[in-house]
């Protein structure tokens, strides 16, 4: 029983080592801002979460009991990650920082200079 719970541990790691790796990654070589803005927001968070995960796993199976510390900051996390990036994105909105040509979406970008809301 305890090595199929090491294995499980095991694999929550490395899946979570991989989802940080990629989201670190994507942070350093993705184009523009809002690019940028979804790689910790998204991998990273998944990346936390899986190593949030195996660490209930290990606490729960060495004292016997539900940990709860591991929850609560896994809750916080999934609360405030996308919090956090709708609020760099709209002030950078509110900055007019512009997306590569490339990854603009014409009719949005000229709705937001014009100021009008979508249909």
């Amino acid at each position: 029983m305890d090595d199929v719970i090491n294995i499980a541990v095991a694999l929550l790691l490395l899946t979570g080592g991989f989802f940080i790796f990629v989201g670190s990654v994507g942070l350093m070589k993705l184009p523009d801002f809002f690019t940028r803005l979804h790689a910790p927001t998204k991998a990273t968070t998944l990346g936390i979460g899986s190593v949030l995960m195996a660490s209930m796993l290990l606490t729960s199976l060495r004292d016997g009991g539900l940990s709860i510390h591991e929850l609560v900051i896994s809750l916080f996390l999934f609360i405030t990650a996308p919090v956090s990036a709708y609020m760099m994105a709209k002030a950078a909105l509110h900055k007019k920082v512009e997306p590569l040509q490339r990854t603009r979406q014409r009719e949005l970008s000229s709705r937001i200079t014009r100021r009008q809301p979508p249909e």
